[in-house]
């Protein structure tokens, strides 16, 4: 199956591991910690709900699933010894930390302007530039019928419909994301209390949901000594689990 390439690369998402979950069951996906939403990037003709508290990733979506391809296509590079705040004027701030997810790959927010790590891999890099628009404005007319909510995981709507939940793990990983679920005990009831499919995403190590090995994942050797994330999943569809025990090695952030 063949879905859209990342709008950005964020920190922990699942853009390349999305195969390896169970497909859709239902007509809706619902991302209640939407982050750069790879499981819907892959299934993307389904209808999408999107949920996120961070202000920057719900407004980066809002921007996205409204933009025209012409105005994307109108942004410039960044500068060179610049920042994304030297962008022109009339560049919305959303269009800017878009920009900004450009400069560094998996970073857990925008940056301002391209790692040293991007700097010295990929000499001339600009972190944003044709690549990313042309890409983008390629696909922003495939999510027009998605819809964003700025707002807590139980701020999603009470539906049937295939839930993909990745919360920031409960772990030293976890940890480099701003906002928080105030209680993993909490979230795991309400996983448990959806209608659908629900899927949820965790470390090894995890224990507030009965969480199944799943898959093991490499990220960019050159870039953190190829460290193994080891994926763990929990599902109200026990039958369907059958990535366990994959290796995927990743040339990128997950």
């Amino acid at each position: 199956m063949k879905g859209l390439a990342p709008f950005w690369r964020y920190y922990g998402g699942k853009n390349r591991a999305a195969r390896l979950y169970p497909g859709p069951e239902h007509a809706t996906i619902v991302e209640p910690f939407a982050g750069a939403a790879g499981y819907s990037c892959l299934h993307y003709r389904r209808n999408v709900v999107l949920v996120d508290r961070s202000p920057i990733i719900a407004g980066v979506w809002r921007y996205l699933i409204a933009v025209k391809p012409s105005e994307v296509l109108r942004i410039p590079d960044i500068p060179d010894g610049g920042t994304a705040d030297d962008l022109p004027a009339w560049v919305p701030q959303e269009a800017r930390w878009l920009a900004g997810f450009w400069c560094n790959d998996g970073a857990a927010a925008p940056c301002k302007q391209p790692s040293g790590f991007a700097k010295s891999t990929r000499p001339g890099i600009r972190g944003w530039g044709s690549k990313a628009r042309n890409r983008i404005a390629l696909q922003v007319g495939s999510i027009r019928h998605w819809r964003i909510i700025e707002g807590d995981y139980q701020d999603a709507p009470d539906i049937q419909a295939t839930w993909f939940v990745d919360p920031p793990y409960n772990n030293k990983a976890g940890s480099h994301y701003k906002y928080q679920p105030e209680s993993f005990a909490a979230l795991g009831q309400w996983c448990r209390d959806r209608k659908g499919l629900v899927m949820v995403c965790e470390n090894e190590g995890a224990d507030w949901l009965s969480f199944e090995s799943f898959a093991s994942i490499q990220a960019n050797p050159s870039k953190n000594g190829g460290k193994v994330s080891r994926e763990v999943i929990w599902t109200n569809r026990a039958a369907r689990l059958t990535s366990s025990g994959q290796v995927l090695l990743f040339g990128g952030a997950r």
